[in-house]
């Protein structure tokens, strides 16, 4: 059964929306991802002064008894093109299945399509089309339309639909991104955003990592589309966070105790494992259970802002966000404003690459109070 979802306010810190802005030139817009996944660039920032590095040379930034924690999401073929009734394109992007057939998704199109209507998908040419019905709109704000498809829905995005990639990469999905778009241990479909911190590892690092005597543990966040929502009000508190599905197993919960209890570190691969992380922690800890963490599945519109207390995570490992995001609270949250806008600077001075297919920072977490 799935829990309430876990919701937080911002915290008061008067802070506004300017003070996590910043310029960042078009060309260092990664539009594809590095040759190799391990040679990406990695940005220590846990060192003083910062240390530019290669991500394959994480296993060394690490110890052993450290647990490094992955979010095991896989992203699925969420974009559909196809036509309304009347003849006028339309584009779908699936936001959350509702196994086996029917989906919430975003729609574009000249004019929205009324309840009652239908869809047509898949190649007419060959004679492999398929109808979609619209049941209405749906979602919080009725943003979202609730659809119905005429089979599983999961398998039908894969033989029809395109990886939705984000809309800063300027390019239509293409062979490659099949594969890059995708961490090498996805394995629960459902995302329709990759974790994209996690895109750095391949298997020969996974391998370095363990030989390190690094354990490690997965958690799933389903990634939504609205983390590419831009936040609009300058008083953060007026902001409404989407609602993201995540899961965080016993034995993750196991491990990060037993890991806490002989003094490691929990090391987060990407904002989207901090969110599922300290989404359980919160849970526990409203649930009259605080130090520990709440086992199984929920929703979370959990807001990481500055002055938030972090439960669980001690290391980030993380790519670069955009202006204004709200992922740009969080690593502000995480490792101090003044320490994220240096290595920002830092960034950009030496020509990283940002966002999805961009290059990685490590990051230590800062007390708030100090």
């Amino acid at each position: 059964m799935t829990r309430d979802a876990v919701h937080l306010p911002p915290p008061s810190g008067g802070f506004r929306l300017g003070d996590f802005d910043f310029d960042l030139p078009d060309e260092l817009i990664a539009q594809h991802p590095a040759a190799e996944r391990s040679a990406s660039r990695l940005l220590d920032g846990s060192s003083a002064p910062f240390a530019d590095r290669v991500f394959r040379e994480l296993p060394g930034l690490l110890e052993a008894g450290d647990l490094l924690v992955f979010n095991d999401t896989r992203v699925i073929k969420a974009r559909l093109f196809g036509s309304k009734a009347t003849g006028g394109g339309v584009e779908v992007l699936v936001e959350r299945v509702l196994p086996p057939s029917e989906a919430w998704a975003h729609i574009r199109a000249s004019k929205s399509p009324r309840a009652g209507s239908t869809l047509t998908f898949g190649d007419a040419a060959a004679g492999a089309t398929f109808e979609v019905a619209v049941l209405g709109r749906c979602g919080s704000d009725d943003s979202m339309f609730h659809l119905r498809f005429p089979g599983d829905v999961f398998a039908l995005l894969e033989q029809h639909g395109h990886v939705p990639l984000p809309p800063y990469i300027a390019h239509a999905d293409e062979a490659d991104d099949v594969r890059r778009y995708q961490t090498v241990f996805a394995d629960r479909p459902g995302a329709v955003a990759a974790p994209t911190a996690a895109l750095h590892f391949d298997e020969a690092l996974l391998a370095a990592i363990a030989d390190r005597g690094v354990q490690s543990a997965r958690v799933t966040l389903h990634v939504g589309a609205g983390t590419f929502q831009p936040v609009r009000s300058e008083d953060l508190g007026e902001h409404k966070m989407h609602t993201e599905w995540f899961d965080v197993p016993q034995a993750t919960v196991d491990a990060v105790l037993r890991t806490r209890a002989a003094g490691g570190r929990v090391v987060a691969v990407g904002t989207t494992t901090v969110r599922a992380l300290e989404s359980a922690a919160v849970a526990a800890e409203q649930a009259g259970h605080p130090g520990t963490l709440q086992a199984g599945p929920g929703e979370t519109r959990i807001f990481i802002t500055p002055g938030y207390r972090f439960r669980v995570v001690d290391r980030l490992v993380t790519n670069f966000h955009l202006p204004k995001s709200t992922l740009m609270m969080l690593v502000s949250a995480f490792s101090g404003m003044e320490r994220i806008r240096a290595l920002y600077a830092h960034a950009i001075a030496q020509r990283y690459r940002f966002f999805s297919y961009g290059d990685a920072m490590l990051l230590d977490r800062v007390d708030p109070s100090a």
